[in-house]
């Protein structure tokens, strides 16, 4: 039995389990794909303390090696359910898991348009964070896909930065705040398309366009673009644990930033849980914080 089994590799959870092993727990951390989480995705990383730049695989490596040098266990497998009580039981794909306590980290995937090739161009031209990616198309042509608040955000922040910004939204009418949309109709090198939606994704080894269309006539447009920003929303991976902790109506962990749920001795870290911001810092953050919150849980035992 582990006194912490961490379920997720992404930073939250490594970082959890690295100052889990600095209060001298015994940890395990198990990730379904690919340790380092969505970062993995990132070319170019600029805003990571301490590092002025990396890609996202070189920070992930950099992190898992530090939490394996530590002494934590790692698995690959799917989280598929967990049993609360005393000991704390993780079900997984391959056999089952015990700990005094446990941190959810499993983070949040960015919702996709559902395009041939989508994958193949995921930072190779489209990317998903402004504030992550924005400074690489500076002075050039980008395309925000999405109509909400986030989208908005996002085609403010890229106005600054961009020669051009289209947005593209699949119904009439934008559905993010007022203020946000009369912000970005101000701007001179933005173009909102409405009632519009991507059908195609252009170029060979990297994005160099999209194919779009109209939904009142069906006609179809290619437009040229350097890069495009998908901005659709996220999708809280806690489908699992959706009987033992609360969620919020977004999916979503509820928990403040205590990274304490309702449920006794499990906790939360990184994306997965309620917040504003989603950023590498903060899911770090998460993981300090939920890490020793379980500690003193263990050690209150």
């Amino acid at each position: 039995m582990y006194d912490i089994i961490v379920v997720g590799g992404g930073p939250a959870g490594l970082v959890a389990a690295l100052y889990a092993k600095r209060a001298n727990k015994s940890v395990l951390v198990i990730e379904k794909a690919t340790f380092g989480g969505q970062i993995t995705y990132s070319p170019k990383v600029e805003n990571i303390p301490g590092f002025l730049s990396l890609t996202g695989n070189e920070f992930a490596e950099k992190l898992t090696e530090q939490v394996l040098e530590q002494g934590a266990d790692v698995e690959c497998c799917e989280v598929l359910s967990i049993k609360n009580g005393d000991v704390k039981t993780v079900v997984t794909d391959d056999g089952e898991f015990t700990a005094k306590s446990v941190i959810i980290a499993t983070g949040a995937k960015h919702r996709m348009l559902g395009l041939p090739r989508e994958e193949q161009f995921v930072g190779e031209g489209i990317s998903f964070c402004a504030v992550c990616d924005g400074a690489f198309y500076q002075g050039k042509t980008v395309a925000v896909i999405g109509g909400g608040n986030s989208a908005l955000q996002e085609a403010l922040l890229l106005s600054d930065l961009a020669k051009k910004v289209y947005v593209i939204q699949n119904l009439d009418f934008f559905t993010g705040e007022e203020k946000l949309v009369e912000q970005l109709t101000a701007k001179d090198n933005v173009e909102t398309i409405l009632g519009t939606t991507v059908e195609g994704l252009l170029g060979e080894n990297e994005l160099t366009g999209i194919t779009v269309k109209n939904t009142a006539d069906g006609a179809l447009t290619d437009i040229s673009l350097d890069g495009m920003f998908v901005a659709i929303g996220l999708i809280p991976q806690n489908e699992a644990f959706a009987e033992i902790v609360k969620l919020n109506d977004y999916g979503y962990v509820d928990a403040d930033e205590s990274c304490k749920t309702n449920a006794d001795g499990i906790f939360v870290a990184g994306d997965c849980r309620s917040k504003r911001i989603r950023q590498v810092a903060t899911a770090a953050a998460d993981g300090a914080i939920a890490a020793l919150a379980a500690c003193d849980y263990v050690d209150g035992k």
